[in-house]
């Protein structure tokens, strides 16, 4: 099975032959910052090159950004420019996993508050690193982590 930056780069040769300019600069903007943590862990020395997960988290913190552009856009009446990121983050939005809806998050909560053995509002950081792990790039941890603190608290 191909990996993550496969796709991406067989859906930017793709674009680029179905001449797409947003897909195809979206694309190239995902290749460069992939290319950027690339770099950084060769300068740390760490290892060569980043995993699948790590992309995600990549795609996940891209779409954050283009969503709050989004916003500052609408409010300062761009809505060209807003337009313009939206249609980056439906591209980039392509290679990330499905988002869990509440139910599958609530049952998520509760199977790793019942597996980490979490009582209280100090096993939040267990808790929470038990759903990284296993839910990385589908749920929105912003969203998780109230939910996970009324649940201990």
């Amino acid at each position: 099975m191909p990996g993550l930056r496969e796709k991406i780069n067989t859906s930017l040769k793709d674009a680029m032959r179905a001449r797409d300019a947003t897909r195809v600069a979206t694309l190239r903007l995902i290749n460069a910052a992939i290319k950027d943590r690339d770099i950084a862990l060769r300068a740390e020395a760490r290892r060569e090159g980043v995993t699948d997960a790590e992309i995600v988290t990549i795609l996940a913190k891209m779409v954050k950004q283009r969503q709050e552009s989004v916003r500052s856009y609408e409010e300062g009446g761009r809505l060209d420019l807003a337009q313009a990121e939206a249609d980056e983050i439906a591209v980039i939005e392509g290679f990330l996993p499905r988002q869990m809806d509440d139910a599958e998050t609530e049952r998520a909560i509760a199977a790793a508050i019942e597996e980490t053995g979490a009582t209280g509002v100090r096993d939040i950081g267990r808790v929470m690193a038990l759903l990284k792990t296993r839910h990385a790039g589908s749920m929105d941890f912003a969203v998780v982590g109230p939910k996970v603190k009324a649940r201990l608290a």
